[in-house]
């Protein structure tokens, strides 16, 4: 086929912006038109506008901004402390057979256990507050980050690992110079979903744990069946989510050491370059010249 004949490239700015806008369009329109049929009663299901209206009081005259940021901090925590003890297990569990053979029954076992179910638990032995919040983000992440973290330290090629060998690299060495740079795009998308999930275990921890962000705001209007403020909470948190998810793509792709810019016309495949082989290079170049610093 002649479509097998071209690199594959990721859609135009363009498009990437775009597709959203006009999926989100047409399901404001279906908002609006189920509730124009008024088979669903406002109380259950109100209008767009009137969710606008109530989101734009919340902003300006509310606390909303206030709250949002309580739970982007507590994800954030929650992030770090994950990649902490992620990072370290996932290596170990990627290199050590035995390590993987005695850790991952465990593992994949905890993900049995619900976020809700551990919430009590945590206010238990810690108690109320942003510590027991901050660590149900961080056992909600810590699994996602854990399993990129194998996936991208065993998806790197032996012959790069094997060839860096060769010229004297060994533990931290190898780390920094080989295996971190080619296990990067697979830890930042880990990152990235565990980022998304974070929000949920901060939502979710403020419902059982106290505290003072967007959970707490669900909270009080679940309670009082305020429909209109639930809608207007939810959108904030949908769009506090995807804000995040594609920001950190950006920074995952503008900080990428190995990207190659786009060409302005797609490059056949018999001459486009070989991406394992300008990786391997790069991070030849650079162990080598690691060395000649400390020899210096």
């Amino acid at each position: 086929m002649a479509s097998s004949r071209f690199t594959r490239h990721p859609a135009p700015t363009g498009v990437r912006i775009g597709a959203p806008l006009v999926v989100g369009a047409l399901l404001l329109l279906a908002w609006h038109a189920v509730v124009s049929t008024h088979t669903v009663p406002l109380i259950l299901l109100p209008t767009p506008g009137s969710v606008w209206s109530r989101l734009v009081h919340d902003i300006v005259h509310g606390e909303l901004l206030a709250r949002t940021a309580t739970t982007i901090w507590e994800a954030v925590l929650g992030c770090i402390v994950a990649t902490v003890f992620a990072l370290p297990v996932g290596y170990l569990v990627a290199r050590v057979r035995l390590a993987e053979a005695a850790i991952s029954p465990y593992l994949a076992a905890s993900q049995a256990i619900p976020a809700v179910a551990l919430a009590p638990l945590l206010v238990i032995w810690v108690g109320y507050g942003l510590t027991p919040i901050v660590l149900l983000c961080s056992l909600i992440v810590f699994f996602p980050l854990l399993l990129s973290t194998v996936l991208g330290l065993r998806s790197i090629d032996h012959e790069v690992v094997e060839a860096a060998e060769l010229d004297g690299a060994s533990g931290w060495r190898m780390i920094r110079y080989i295996e971190a740079p080619l296990s990067r795009a697979a830890l930042l998308s880990g990152v990235r979903n565990g980022f998304t999930l974070s929000v949920t275990g901060a939502v979710v921890g403020e419902f059982v744990m106290g505290g003072t962000g967007l959970g707490l705001v669900v909270s009080m209007q679940s309670a009082s069946a305020d429909t209109t403020g639930l809608f207007s909470t939810l959108i904030v948190l949908c769009v506090l989510a995807m804000v995040i998810y594609l920001g950190l793509i950006a920074v995952e792709r503008f900080t990428d050491p190995y990207r190659v810019p786009r060409a302005a016309h797609p490059v056949p495949l018999e001459t486009a370059p070989d991406l394992r082989l300008v990786a391997a290079t790069q991070a030849h170049q650079s162990h080598t010249s690691a060395q000649k610093e400390l020899v210096a």
